[in-house]
């Protein structure tokens, strides 16, 4: 980031002091990001955004009281929202699912190295989806749970509809996303260079009316079921 640009703002909810602790020794040690406040569960979340006004909040699945969830949805709702990183563990892909749906941009797993949550947090500031492909699977996995017939018939309707619109190349990249594959990746696949990626991404945002890559994966698998 620009060294003259204003530390990117952020917000740490989880239930676990220890954890919040240890992250803000971690993102208050850089000096393009700072932390403006703590979070215990979702009312307080809700409560520290509206006073701190921050760009990230790094955001807990699962806690006591108001889950992140709930918090997330209200969130990206509103006006001029933060963008939200879920904190969760495998074992909450259903959780991260809703929140993704929601317009959250993306999760870390808590066991996640330091470095990588710090680059998280700057890509998401930036409005970059944070998704591991690894991750990105197991939600997707979680998504696709039985349904009626006439369920999947009216998803898949919706879905083809909604891809319909876009370029051969597009359709391409979607379904590499679709197969959990990073931008480097696709690159390699397609061959195309990484720059032409991030513009087939950028267009199957604004297509597709989406705010993420688990987006896009869900409404091409929905249109393959």
């Amino acid at each position: 980031m620009d060294s003259e640009r204003e530390p990117v703002r952020v917000v740490i909810v989880d239930d676990e002091q220890l954890v919040r602790m240890a992250l803000r020794l971690v993102i208050d040690g850089e000096p393009d990001l700072t932390v403006v406040a703590e979070a215990a569960d979702g009312n307080a979340a809700i409560t520290v955004v509206d006073e701190q006004r921050p760009d990230v909040v790094l955001m807990d699945v699962r806690m006591p009281g108001r889950d992140g969830l709930s918090a997330t949805r209200e969130l990206v709702a509103r006006p001029a929202p933060p963008r939200v990183l879920m904190l969760t563990t495998f074992d909450s892909d259903d959780l991260v699912l809703g929140a993704l749906r929601a317009g959250a941009l993306g999760f870390v797993l808590k066991d996640t190295q330091p470095s990588q949550i710090l680059d998280a947090v700057r890509a998401v500031a930036e409005g970059d989806p944070v998704l591991s492909p690894a991750a990105t699977a197991r939600v997707i996995a979680a998504a696709t749970g039985p349904q009626s017939s006439h369920a999947r018939t009216s998803s898949r309707e919706a879905a083809r509809k909604q891809l319909s619109t876009l370029t051969e190349r597009e359709l391409e990249t979607a379904r590499a996303i679709a197969d959990g594959l990073g931008n480097p990746e696709i690159a390699r696949k397609l061959r195309i260079s990484i720059a032409t990626v991030k513009a087939h991404t950028g267009n199957l945002f604004a297509k597709l009316a989406v705010e993420n890559r688990v987006q896009i994966a869900l409404l091409v698998r929905d249109a393959e079921g």
